[in-house]
């Protein structure tokens, strides 16, 4: 039963680990221009396993800045996985702890998207391993291609590739922020805030980062919670009348 589910989740993530197929080729290609060794390169994927993460990351480490400073902004970008596990956890059927502690470690939004969508009612550990398992497969192994490939592109091409991380960056931000004036805000807000801490010199660009996302974030939730019980208010006075 447990193999025959394991299966089924290899399947279930094989749509994932195609997904990953470029991006972590790209990761690989970058991190090698960058100057990270093809064990420094897969060891972050196979540690670290978080796409965005591990492009802000590789963005910190070519600006030299303090790794403390890179592991608290890497925490706070994967913040949100805390919120995924603990809410797939109540779909998840009763297993061993170190079993679902397994499954966590490999839970990322596209995982996490199949796993809550492609089960009706309890997910088993077998199905979320299989799941888990091919996609990170796809993603330590791709990483190490990319950083083999960009190990024999010619120079005046790894000096072009250099640009690439930002149009990642891009990439990544674009589609997220279309018909959504929440992430344009955040992303708008944020942006201000760094580049007044950068021009001012106020703080290192580690720090400015870690300040800019964690105030953007907390402002602009303020503010949309402000917005929404004064609809909700609105709301009530309206049915009262």
């Amino acid at each position: 039963m447990a193999s025959k589910q394991f299966s089924l989740g290899i399947k279930a993530g094989m749509s994932i680990a195609i997904g990953y197929f470029p991006v972590a080729l790209t990761f690989g290609l970058l991190a090698k221009t960058a100057g990270l060794s093809i064990f420094e390169t897969t060891a972050m994927s196979i540690f670290v396993y978080a796409g965005a993460s591990q492009y802000m990351a590789l963005s910190l480490i070519v600006l030299s800045v303090n790794p403390l400073l890179i592991v608290f902004n890497t925490f706070v970008v994967n913040i949100r996985h805390l919120l995924m596990t603990a809410s797939l956890n109540e779909k998840m059927q009763p297993d061993k702890k170190w079993i679902k502690a397994i499954v966590a470690f490999g839970i990322t939004d596209e995982s996490f998207s199949v796993l809550a969508t492609s089960v009706k009612g309890k997910i088993s550990s077998a199905f979320a391993l299989g799941v888990n398992l091919i996609a990170y497969g796809s993603w330590v192994l791709f990483t190490a291609i990319g950083h083999i490939i960009g190990a024999n592109l010619p120079g005046f091409l790894k000096a072009a590739m250099s640009i690439a991380l930002y149009a990642m960056f891009i990439g990544l931000l674009v589609p997220s922020m279309k018909g959504n004036r929440k992430v344009v805000l955040l992303a708008a807000l944020a942006a201000i805030i760094h580049f007044v801490l950068f021009i001012t010199e106020t703080l290192s660009t580690g720090w400015a980062l870690l300040v800019a996302t964690l105030v953007s974030a907390i402002l602009v939730e303020i503010l949309y919670t402000k917005r929404r019980k004064s609809s909700e208010k609105m709301y009530s006075k309206k049915e009262e009348v």
